[in-house]
């Protein structure tokens, strides 16, 4: 297709006179055209992608808006921002509440109903309805996903991450993901998949912070005029991080949990004023959390019980340890790092199958997420029926047999005064599973085998539900997989410990998400503001060290290898060791197509019409300079808007100020979730394609600039540090054209380099 574009424009262009005609190519001599991919998976489909923008195009329009404004209106941009973030903490707090009356009340009146059959003796009849209530809520899920918002599809957080990189595509922020994110949510785990609710909040999050920072919706008739000074990849980008923040603060009720995710994991750009924002969002989703929760204690939120919003108390537990205490703990973070890594892989290979089954269509997506439901139902019920029944312990609190929906003591098949410990762990939610595994109480409560069992099940199920078309998060089947094996060291060590068994599933979580997301500071704090225990912060760090450096020898982390997987061009936070021996010339793609100040309205059109490019460099020539010099580059969009408005002349001559009259900078600021301006929307007679139009007032006239000798790994830092989607590359000797090339993000991706020196980039 590029090449096509090439010969189409070399054709079309070859016979324009020099005056006023476009330069084809600059790059002519050594024409290097990258073949990188446009394209990439988002949620459960392959959509087009383009880069954002987080840079300030200062031209002419600009600076005169920034002289105008007033006193009152830079107190009113501040005032705005403070009060959307305000808006997004209240929002994220209010969906994260609602998202667990959901699936508390719907997998609660699941469980009761199989329940209450299992006590008449009905176990077929409890099966059927336990398997069909699943694969109903599974399918509904899978529809919203596969018919309405495929980009909903999985957790968000590797889209998220893509986003706040720089890259943008279709749908990924869009207000239907948003509303199939929910829903999709609440059904996906109401269905009793392997599956958590908290990367989805996090992709959940930032859809709320995009829908309020753009000044709403054309598209759905959703606008605020008020909100215009927040239409741009700049602003967007910080009420983005801070909804992602918010996700996690209202998913896991750890705000400062919350910030640190988005620091460490989320965020490729942060300052301190962000800072400041991303935490005061975090505080109003807390406070929301804790008036609601509040609320629902007196009995008034249907099936809630203790909640979904995982708050694990283990602060009963003593936190002195010893030399054998610190033994297994490095050995848990060694097997934590193994099994992470290994849990990653086959991730990584079951999503590539998945992709290959959810491209033919939404029918085969729905029929694997209904088998996937099919198998986790007969896991479930299935495999609890292989553990024996245990006699109720003496002197407990709480009933056993438990009767409801929850609780530690499962009857299942059991006979009066016994328990079925398996059954505790797979017939309830997640959360209350977790809560489980998390108890001191009862050191004998789950017998080895068993952990055994469902750590294997969970482990399994966990790997091959991620990557169905439903919203699905990573934390919950990670933090169960842990937990699990944590537990069975504290089982197995016994009284030559001093840590209970609650601790150590504690520590066994801690290693596996360290084995699996590589996050250290940002889960340490998530897990001492989920467990309530500060006595256990320098267990949990050491731990999460361990695994995090063992998973590291073998593969990346599982947010990172999605990412690469799904095709998204991310930019990482260094350099290549190869990029030092390239400059920044060696790279430049071609043909680059340059403009005069005054440029022909035809040109123009031709370019757009025959190319993607989405910045073309301007050059002022005679008689508008002494010698031909760049004057800046000048953006896709903005053009639209400018041919748009027809201020065309019939000689080549300036007329920047009909243009500053005519237009307002904000009539060029970059459009929300609605469809924008098209090449397709032009009408242009030919009358009009032989006139000549000024580009001076909208080209940015301070482009950043490196010289074709410097390392393009200091290029590449600086591209992605200042985030940049075009980095202008000038000659470094006089007499030659004012402008190399430009790079952009796709210049610095592995494959385009190597397709160009096979011999120096080593083979991934």
């Amino acid at each position: 297709m590029i090449e096509e574009e090439k010969f189409d424009l070399e054709r079309n262009f070859s016979t324009i006179s020099e005056s006023g005609s476009i330069r084809v190519p600059l790059l002519k001599s050594k024409s290097r055209v990258n073949n990188t991919s446009q394209i990439a998976i988002v949620g459960a489909n392959v959509y087009p992608i383009e880069s954002l923008d987080y840079d300030i195009v200062e031209n002419d329009l600009f600076k005169q808006d920034w002289r105008s404004r007033k006193k009152v209106e830079i107190f009113q941009y501040i005032f705005l921002k403070w009060t959307l973030v305000l808006l997004i903490g209240l929002s994220t707090g209010l969906v994260g509440f609602f998202n667990n009356i959901g699936v508390e009340n719907i997998a609660g009146f699941k469980l009761l109903l199989t329940s209450n059959l299992m006590l008449d003796g009905k176990y077929f009849q409890a099966f059927a309805a336990f398997a069909g209530c699943n694969v109903f809520f599974a399918t509904c899920a899978a529809a919203l996903c596969a018919f309405i918002a495929p980009a909903a599809a999985g957790s968000g957080i590797p889209e998220v991450k893509a986003y706040l990189n720089g890259i943008d595509a279709h749908s990924i922020l869009a207000p239907s993901t948003l509303l199939v994110k929910i829903f999709g949510s609440i059904l996906g785990v109401s269905a009793g998949f392997v599956v958590g609710k908290e990367g989805p909040m996090v992709h959940t999050g930032a859809c709320i912070a995009n829908l309020l920072g753009q000044g709403g919706s054309r598209k759905y008739h959703l606008t605020w005029k008020w909100l215009k000074y927040f239409k741009n990849d700049r602003d967007r980008r910080d009420l983005i991080t801070c909804g992602a923040a918010a996700g996690v603060a209202a998913a896991f009720r750890a705000p400062v949990g919350g910030v640190l995710f988005a620091l460490e994991e989320i965020a490729s750009w942060w300052r301190s004023a962000l800072l400041w924002r991303t935490f005061f969002t975090t505080a109003i989703v807390a406070m929301v959390l804790r008036s609601l929760i509040q609320f629902c204690r007196g009995g008034n939120c249907g099936l809630f019980g203790q909640g979904g919003l995982i708050m694990f108390d283990v602060n009963s537990g003593v936190s002195n340890y010893n030399t054998i205490d610190v033994l297994a703990l490095i050995f848990i973070g060694v097997l934590g790092g193994l099994l992470g890594s290994l849990y990653n892989y086959l991730v990584d290979k079951v999503l590539r199958t998945y992709a290959v089954i959810n491209e033919r269509g939404p029918a085969f997506k729905i029929l694997l997420v209904m088998s996937v439901s099919i198998l986790t139902s007969c896991c479930s019920y299935g495999l609890p029926w292989f553990a024996g029944c245990i006699p109720c312990p003496v002197g407990l609190e709480e009933k056993c047999p438990t009767i409801g929906r929850s609780g530690n003591y499962k009857n299942f098949q059991c006979p009066a005064g016994h328990y079925n410990d398996l059954a505790s762990l797979f017939l309830n939610t997640n959360d209350d599973a977790i809560r489980n595994l998390f108890s001191s109480n009862n050191s004998n409560e789950f017998h080895i085998s068993t952990l055994l069992i469902f750590f294997a099940g969970v482990y399994c199920l966990g790997i091959i539900t991620y990557g169905i078309a439903i919203p699905s998060g990573l934390f919950i089947p990670v933090i169960l997989a842990g937990a699990s094996y944590g537990r069975i060291f504290g089982r197995a060590l016994g009284s030559l410990s001093n840590l209970n068994v609650g601790l150590f599933s504690l520590l066994g979580a801690a290693s596996f998400l360290g084995g699996t997301m590589r996050m250290t500071v940002s889960i340490c704090v998530i897990l001492l503001e989920l467990t309530n225990n500060l006595l256990m912060l320098p267990l949990v760090m050491l731990v999460l060290l361990i695994s995090k450096t063992v998973a590291d020898i073998f593969n990346k982390g599982v947010y990172d290898q999605i990412v690469k997987m799904k095709g998204l061009p991310f930019l990482e936070a260094h350099a290549e060791p190869f990029m030092r021996n390239l400059v920044a010339g060696d790279v430049c793609s071609g043909p680059l197509l340059s403009f005069s100040g005054v440029e022909k309205v035809g040109n123009i059109v031709h370019a757009l019409k025959y190319t993607r490019h989405n910045g073309f460099p301007v050059i002022d020539e005679p008689p508008f300079s002494e010698t031909p010099e760049l004057c800046g580059l000048v953006l896709r969009s903005h053009l639209l808007v400018l041919l748009n408005g027809k201020k065309f002349t019939k000689q080549r001559v300036l007329s920047a100020s009909n243009i500053l009259s005519r237009f307002h900078a904000f009539d060029f600021a970059k459009p929300g979730s609605g469809k924008g301006l098209k090449f397709e929307d032009l009408v242009i007679t030919e009358e009009e394609m032989e006139m000549y139009i000024d580009l001076h007032p909208i080209t940015n006239t301070s482009p950043y600039t490196v010289v074709e000798t410097m390392s393009l790994a200091k290029a590449a830092i600086l591209f992605r540090q200042l985030g940049l989607r075009h980095l202008c590359v000038v000659p470094k000797k006089t007499g030659r054209a004012p402008i190399v090339g430009i790079l952009t993000r796709h210049d610095f991706m592995h494959e385009h380099i190597s397709n160009l020196y096979p011999h120096l980039v080593p083979h991934k």
